[in-house]
C-alpha cells in the first residue's frame, strides 16, 4: 500500500505534464473518448473548460484534476486533434452485484443496508478503499456478538460493460463464550454477589436463549456502572475500577473478564446545607433532600435529591435551573458534608404547543391530554404528566416530547410534541384454553380511535364451556370538555354451568348499560351506570334445590333495573410488568324497585407493589365482597352470587368451587367473598432483562359464604409463570392446596393460553 501512495503523485504529475505538453490553443470543439457508462454530457459539465476557451498549461491540469475529482475515472488524458480537444478517460467498473455466501448469523438485508452505510452498493462506481472498508464493517458485526473467528473473503470478478461482481465469503466459525469473569480487589462483599449484578455471565441453563454469555464492550460498561452504582449506594464514595482486561484464547473461542477495584472506606453523611438563590422555602428544599445526616452515603439517594429539588423549581417555570451537590470529605472520621447549590436561572413560560406525527389523529385528541398550557409557566411536573397521558392512549407507538428554547429569546420555550401512530383498528379471531373453563373462542371488531376521533367502538363474541358472551361497546371518552366519559354496552350472554360439572342449569341473560365516568384526579375516576337486563332460568328435574326454589318464588323470567357506581385509582408504575404502585378499585351494584329484584353488591379490592431489590418485587392483593337483597327480595339471586377458585383466585382450587354446595354437592357461590394472595415476583432464571416473561411464588388465600367464617378459608401456596408470548398471554400455576375441606375441586396444575375479552 505504501508503494502505491508513492507511486500515485508521479502518476498524478505525468497526466499533468501529459495535459502540460499541450501547446496552448483555441478550443473549436471537444470529443470524449473512451467512456461506456458515463454520458458524455456528465464529462462537459465537470470540464472547466469550454468551446472557444483558450486551453493553456494550468487549464489543462485544472481540467484533468477536476475529472479525477469526479471519482469515475482511473485513468483521464488530454489530447490535441487540430482545434478539437480530446479527453481521453479510462472509466472505473461500476457495481453489478453484491453477493454473500455463508451469511447465517445476519439477515442479508441488514449486512446490504450496513454495506450501503459506508458507501459500497449496487450501481455505485468501485472503489477498492471501499471494498476494504465494507470487509471491516462487516467483520466489526460479528465481533459484536461474540464471532471472533470469523473470516471474510472478498472476490470481485470482472463483467461485461465494465462492471464488476462482488462476493463475500464469510465463515462465521463458532462463537466465543465467557469462561470466567472474576473481580480482584473486592473484600466487603462477596465476589459472587457482584457477579450476580452483572448482565454478562458465564454458560448456564438459559444462555443459550439470553446470549448473556457472549462478551459485548456495552454489556460490560452497563455492567460495571452498576457496580459503581452497588458501591456508591452503600457509602463507599472513593469506590474506583482501576482497570479491565477482556482476553480471549489463541483459538478465539473463550473470553476472560477481569475487573481489578479499589473499594475504599464507606463514609457517612455528617451534614447537608443549603447555598445559592433559594426562591422556595429552605424547610421545602429539605424536604426533597433524600440523603439525612447520620446515614451511610448513597448515591442513588443524592441524585433523587438533585432531581427532586430541580423538578421543584421545574414546577415554578424555572426550566433551566441548576442543582449540584459539592462533597467535603473528612477522611479521618470518614464522614462527607453535602452543599446543595441552587441556581434557578430565568424563568421560562411556553409558547407555543407543536403536535407532529399524528397523520390520523386530530390535533385536539393529542392536545387534550397536555397538562402543560400554552401561555403559562413552564411546568416540569404538568410536562411530564403530559407526555403520560398521551402515551396511555394506546394511539402511537412512540411518543417524544421536547422543550427547545425559542431563539432570539431568554424566557420562552415551544414543548414539541412528537409521535408515531400505530393501527387501532383490529380484527382478531383467537382461541385460547383455560383449565377452568376449556377452550375459549374469541372473536372481534374494534376500533380505538374512530375516525381520528378518540372515541371507543368494539363488537365482541367470547364462548367457553361455561360462559357464551356477545356483547357490543361504544365509548366517547371526552363527552364534555373536561373530560367526562360516555358509553353504552349492550350483551347476551348464557351460563350453563353444567358443562363444567358444577350443577345442572341455564340461564341467559340479554341487556344494556349507560355508562358515565368522571375524572377526579389525575389517577382517580368514578363511574357510574344505569343498565336493565332480563335473565331468562331453565331448570331441569335434577336441577338444584337452590335453583327450583328460586323459579317457584321469582318465576323463571327476571327483569332487573340496576345502578352501579364504582371508583378506581391507578398508580401502579406499568401495566404489562408492574414493579411499584397501588390500584383500587371499588364497585357497588344494585337492583332498583323498578324491577323484578332488589338487591346490591359491593366489592372492594386492594392491589400493591413493593420492589424489594433490582430484581425482587413483592405483589400483595386482597378482595372484599358482600352481597344482600333488601325490600321484596330477602336474598342475593342466585345467579349475581361471589365465586372463588382458579388461576386468578385462589390457585390448586378448581375454578369457582370453593364455598357451599347445593343438594347436589355442586358449588353454588355465595353472598360474601374473602380473598386474599401475596406473590413474591422474580425474573425468570437467565432473562432478568426480558420483561415479557415473570415468575412468582405465591401464598393464596379465599372462601365464599353467606358469612364471613375464618374456618371457611381455602389456603394454597406455589410457583407461577407468566409470558406475554408472541401468541398470546400464558399463566400457568403450580399449586400445593394446604388446606382443602371433604368435598373441594382441587387441581394442582392450571393454565390459561390466550386472552378473553
Amino acid at each position: 500500500m505504501r508503494w502505491f501512495r508513492a507511486v500515485l503523485p508521479l502518476l498524478f504529475a505525468f497526466h499533468v505534464s501529459t495535459a502540460a505538453a499541450i501547446e496552448p490553443f483555441v478550443i473549436k470543439d471537444i470529443r470524449v473518448e473512451g467512456i461506456q457508462r458515463t454520458e458524455a454530457g456528465t464529462v462537459f459539465g465537470y470540464l472547466p473548460v469550454k468551446v472557444g476557451d483558450t486551453l493553456t498549461e494550468d487549464r489543462a491540469a485544472q481540467a484533468v484534476r477536476a475529472l479525477f475529482a469526479t471519482g469515475f475515472f482511473r485513468d483521464v488524458s488530454l489530447e490535441r486533434d487540430g482545434d478539437v480537444l480530446v479527453v481521453v478517460v479510462q472509466e472505473r467498473p461500476s457495481i453489478a452485484q453484491i453477493e454473500f455466501i455463508g451469511l447465517k448469523e445476519f439477515n442479508k438485508e441488514q449486512v446490504t443496508a450496513g454495506m450501503r452505510q459506508v458507501g459500497l452498493a449496487e450501481g455505485r462506481i468501485f472503489d477498492k478503499g471501499l471494498l476494504d472498508r465494507a470487509e471491516q464493517e462487516l467483520k466489526r458485526q460479528y465481533l459484536s456478538v461474540g464471532r471472533y473467528s470469523v473470516s471474510v473473503t472478498t472476490t470481485v470478478t470482472p463483467l461485461e460493460r465494465n462492471r464488476v461482481a462482488v462476493n463475500f465469503t464469510v465463515d462465521e466459525g463458532a462463537v466465543a463464550k465467557i469462561r470466567q469473569i472474576a473481580i480482584i480487589g473486592s473484600r466487603v462483599f462477596r465476589e459472587k454477589d457482584l457477579l450476580g449484578l452483572f448482565v454478562l455471565r458465564t454458560s448456564g441453563l438459559m444462555t443459550w436463549y439470553s446470549k448473556h454469555d457472549q462478551y459485548s464492550r456495552q454489556k460490560l460498561a452497563a455492567d460495571l456502572e452498576t457496580l459503581r452504582s452497588y458501591y456508591l449506594d452503600r457509602g463507599y464514595l472513593e469506590f474506583n475500577i482501576d482497570s479491565t482486561q477482556v482476553s480471549i484464547t489463541p483459538d478465539k473461542q473463550d473470553i476472560y473478564i477481569t475487573v481489578s477495584i479499589t473499594e475504599g472506606r464507606k463514609y457517612t453523611v455528617s451534614d447537608v446545607k443549603i447555598a445559592g438563590e433559594m426562591l422556595i422555602p429552605e424547610q421545602e428544599i429539605r424536604k426533597l433532600i433524600r440523603i439525612k445526616p447520620g446515614e451511610v452515603f448513597s448515591r442513588a439517594r443524592l441524585t433523587e435529591s438533585n432531581k427532586l429539588i430541580g423538578e421543584r423549581l421545574g414546577n415554578d417555570g424555572y426550566a433551566f435551573a441548576n442543582v449540584n451537590a459539592v462533597p467535603e470529605l473528612d477522611k479521618e472520621k470518614q464522614q462527607v458534608v453535602f452543599t446543595f447549590f441552587l441556581d434557578p436561572g430565568r424563568r421560562v413560560y411556553v409558547r407555543r404547543i407543536n403536535v407532529a406525527g399524528n397523520t390520523r389523529t386530530r390535533d385536539e385528541v393529542v392536545r387534550r391530554e397536555m397538562r402543560q398550557l400554552e401561555g403559562g409557566w413552564y411546568s416540569t411536573e404538568k410536562i411530564t404528566l403530559s407526555k403520560q397521558r398521551v402515551d396511555r392512549l394506546g394511539y402511537f407507538n412512540e411518543v417524544n416530547l421536547e422543550t427547545p428554547a425559542v431563539p432570539g429569546t431568554t424566557d420562552q420555550v415551544d414543548v414539541n410534541v412528537s409521535v408515531v401512530e400505530k393501527p387501532t383498528g383490529l380484527f382478531l379471531l383467537g382461541a385460547g384454553f383455560g383449565s377452568g373453563e376449556g377452550v375459549l373462542l374469541s372473536g372481534s371488531v374494534s376500533q380505538n380511535n374512530i375516525f381520528g376521533s378518540g372515541r371507543h367502538l368494539s363488537a365482541q363474541i367470547n364462548t367457553s364451556k361455561i360462559n357464551t358472551t356477545y356483547s357490543l361497546s361504544y365509548t366517547d371518552p371526552y363527552y364534555t370538555v373536561d373530560g367526562v366519559s360516555r358509553g353504552f354496552d349492550i350483551f347476551y350472554r348464557k351460563v350453563d354451568p353444567d358443562n363444567n360439572q358444577l350443577g345442572r342449569y341455564q340461564t341467559r341473560t340479554a341487556g344494556v348499560t349507560l355508562r358515565l365516568g368522571v375524572p377526579v384526579t389525575e389517577l382517580d375516576t368514578i363511574q357510574y351506570g344505569l343498565g336493565y337486563e332480563n335473565t331468562d332460568i331453565t331448570a331441569f328435574p335434577d336441577s338444584p334445590l337452590l335453583i327450583r326454589d328460586y323459579i317457584a318464588t321469582f318465576g323463571s323470567n327476571n327483569s332487573n333495573l340496576f345502578l352501579t357506581a364504582g371508583w378506581s385509582r391507578d398508580g401502579r408504575d406499568s401495566l404489562i410488568y408492574p414493579t411499584n404502585g397501588s390500584f383500587h378499585k371499588a364497585n357497588i351494584e344494585a337492583g332498583t324497585p323498578g324491577g323484578t329484584l332488589e338487591y346490591y353488591k359491593l366489592l372492594y379490592g386492594y392491589q400493591r407493589y413493593f420492589p424489594l431489590t433490582r430484581n425482587l418485587t413483592l405483589m400483595v392483593n386482597g378482595e372484599i365482597g358482600y352481597g344482600d337483597g333488601y325490600g321484596d327480595t330477602p336474598v342475593l339471586p342466585f345467579f349475581k352470587n361471589f365465586y372463588a377458585g382458579g388461576i386468578g383466585s385462589v390457585r390448586g382450587f378448581k375454578a369457582f368451587t370453593i364455598g357451599p354446595k347445593d343438594d347436589n354437592n355442586d358449588p353454588r357461590g355465595g353472598s360474601r367473598k374473602l380473598l386474599g394472595n401475596a406473590e413474591l415476583l422474580f425474573p425468570f432464571p437467565g432473562l432478568e432483562n426480558d420483561r415479557s416473561v415473570r415468575m412468582g411464588a405465591f401464598f393464596d388465600m379465599g372462601m365464599v359464604g353467606d358469612t364471613y367464617n375464618t374456618q371457611d378459608l381455602r389456603y394454597s401456596t406455589g410457583l407461577t409463570l407468566s409470558w406475554v408470548s408472541p401468541f398470546g398471554p400464558l399463566k400457568i400455576s403450580a399449586a400445593l392446596p394446604l388446606r382443602d375441606q371433604p368435598g373441594d375441586r382441587t387441581q394442582p396444575l392450571q393454565f390459561t393460553f390466550g386472552g378473553a375479552f
